[in-house]
């Protein structure tokens, strides 16, 4: 069953960008679908979402961990007009984020949702959770 979060420092840059929920569950049916434009290797993959009003060339970028099966972290965002990618120090970072939320198990998920750590985007049917839009 498909599970897509969204982490603290992602969800802070989502709410600035204007991204819905609807719009990352829309991402993850894509990427399961082999649509992911970048593999950057460790369970970390890059991914354009368009943004309201505009079509994905001018899209923002997202940064996700996954293992292209049940559970999608959004790890990392930035629009194309605020850089052009992230830097191997930050791919660094953003690989053990991954690392570490990949592992995680049914408890220590759910001791991470009640702490605010990650929200939940949507579960199972690729449709944003009303009570967690954001």
């Amino acid at each position: 069953m498909r599970r897509v979060f969204r982490t603290r420092t992602f969800t802070r840059w989502m709410a600035k960008a204007g991204l819905t929920d609807e719009a990352l569950c829309k991402a993850v049916a894509e990427m399961g679908q082999g649509l992911i434009d970048a593999d950057l290797g460790g369970h970390v993959v890059k991914k354009r979402v368009a943004l309201p009003g505009q079509g994905k060339r001018g899209a923002a970028r997202t940064i996700v961990a996954t293992k292209l099966a049940e559970r999608w972290f959004f790890l990392y965002g930035f629009g194309k007009n605020e850089r052009a990618n992230i830097d191997q120090d930050e791919l660094k970072v953003l690989r053990e984020m991954a690392k570490e939320l990949l592992a995680f198990d049914d408890r220590q998920l759910a001791t991470a949702l009640m702490a605010g750590e990650i929200v939940e985007v949507c579960h199972g049917n690729d449709e944003a959770q009303e009570s967690n839009s954001g």
